[in-house]
């Protein structure tokens, strides 16, 4: 690589790092005397569940269930995600438990 690459590079760098920490702060800067904002409330309380489902759609989207194997890894893996967070509550047993099912049943050939 050239000299005039690398810098070229490193400025890419530069302004993206700079983008993305100031994406991070500005939220934290314009609200920070806004709290109590009803908005900013129901945010809080419903973007997380609202994420959680899309990524879990967007896992299972390729799924044919017409097929017998194809598919139950990821819906017994979703299953047990889903039983685990209802029984105790704690999201991450419930994540790490269903993402170590599903890898043991894709590495050991189960299914």
């Amino acid at each position: 690589m050239t000299g005039g690459a690398s810098g070229y590079l490193l400025g890419v760098i530069l302004v993206m790092t700079a983008a993305t920490f100031l994406t991070r702060l500005i939220p934290f800067v314009l609200l920070k005397n806004r709290h109590d904002h009803p908005v900013l409330a129901f945010l809080g309380r419903y973007t997380p569940p609202m994420i959680m489902t899309l990524l879990v759609l967007y896992s299972l989207k390729g799924i044919e269930l017409g097929i017998a194997p194809q598919g139950a890894p990821e819906l017994i893996a979703v299953t047990v995600t889903a039983l685990l967070h209802h029984l105790w509550g704690n999201a991450l047993l419930s994540i790490f438990s269903g993402t170590g099912v599903y890898m043991i049943m894709l590495q050991s050939g189960v299914l």
